[in-house]
């Protein structure tokens, strides 16, 4: 069941996702726990980090392997609704 979304992608790829939130010790810890949900196999040699110039934000980019649309909206409603998370691209 292809959706004419799913044809912009070849599933399963390799998707990266960029999050921002508010700079904290455990930060990019949480994330990677939150998509751990969705992608066993992310780890810290998947994730790029970028604090911002002020140091107040960190950014994220996670790169995960999608499945299918239907995966990667899941992992991003599972970001969008963390506390920790202010932005998800």
């Amino acid at each position: 069941m292809n959706s004419a979304t799913d044809s912009l992608f070849d599933f399963p790829c390799d998707f990266p996702i960029k999050i921002m939130g508010k700079s904290h010790p455990e930060f990019a810890e949480t994330i990677v726990t939150v998509v751990r949900q969705f992608d066993g196999e992310v780890d810290a040699s998947r994730v790029e980090t970028r604090p911002s110039s002020g140091g107040n934000y960190t950014g994220l980019t996670v790169t995960v392997r999608a499945t299918s649309r239907e995966h990667l909206d899941s992992i991003y409603l599972a970001l969008t609704g963390h506390p920790m998370v202010k932005v998800v691209l």
